[in-house]
């Protein structure tokens, strides 16, 4: 029955980006609104903006559908305390919403470095909120056990790193996607393993929805 749960989450978010992307394109080419050229980029031609803007609405219905399904056929939800399972995908979201608009509007005007900054440590300081943040390093350099003190300021850095890397690295066609696939699949494979399922289902969802954009982009 897993199995299925995780072919689910990966197939629902595959149709909808192949049902969404094609038509948010066909907006951006009705309304002119082009990513131009620049030094940073590889294209020469204009090339259609708003293509994101199907990754988290596809992800949270992809994973809401599976993880409804789970509930209504009497499916334990995870192997985590329900309530704290609640609140830190509640924090999750609000994290992700910020960032999803900041990049909309980022796409359509424009967004200051200043302002990005300022809600990617936003985001960040609302998942170390709920608790979740490197606790150690497993052994990397001899660390292990991390405070909080230094476990939290690192977890914010990362996030706001790790976004800006996959940001700059936008700029060539395919890239963000493609690396971005991998990334996902490799952390789906050990959540399978460790039986994380929630967190496995937004991986499967992650890339169903990655891979007609990438299509697209490409």
């Amino acid at each position: 029955m897993i199995a299925l749960f995780l072919a689910g989450s990966f197939l629902i978010a595959l149709l909808l980006g192949i049902v969404m992307i094609p038509n948010i394109l066909l907006v951006s080419y009705r309304k002119r609104l082009f990513d131009l050229p620049d030094p940073r980029k590889v294209h020469t031609c204009p090339v259609p903006r708003l293509g994101g803007i199907s990754f988290l609405p596809a992800i949270v219905i992809a994973f809401a559908l599976i993880m409804g399904f789970r509930i209504l056929h009497g499916m334990p939800i995870e192997n985590l305390p329900l309530s704290r399972t609640l609140y830190e995908f509640l924090f999750y979201i609000v994290g992700a919403m910020l960032l999803y608009l900041t990049g909309v509007q980022d796409d359509l005007i424009g967004v200051g470095y200043r302002r990005k900054f300022l809600v990617q440590i936003l985001a960040a300081l609302l998942l170390v909120g709920c608790g979740d943040w490197i606790r150690s390093l497993g052994g990397l350099f001899g660390i292990y056990d991390l405070p909080a003190w230094l476990g939290i300021p690192l977890t914010v850095f990362l996030v706001v790193y790790i976004t800006n890397a996959i940001n700059l690295i936008d700029g060539i066609d395919g890239l963000a996607s493609g690396l971005s696939i991998i990334a996902f699949f490799a952390f789906g494979c050990m959540f399978i393993r460790l039986q994380w399922w929630m967190y496995a289902f937004i991986c499967l969802a992650t890339i169903g929805v990655l891979l007609p954009f990438f299509y697209y982009n490409v």
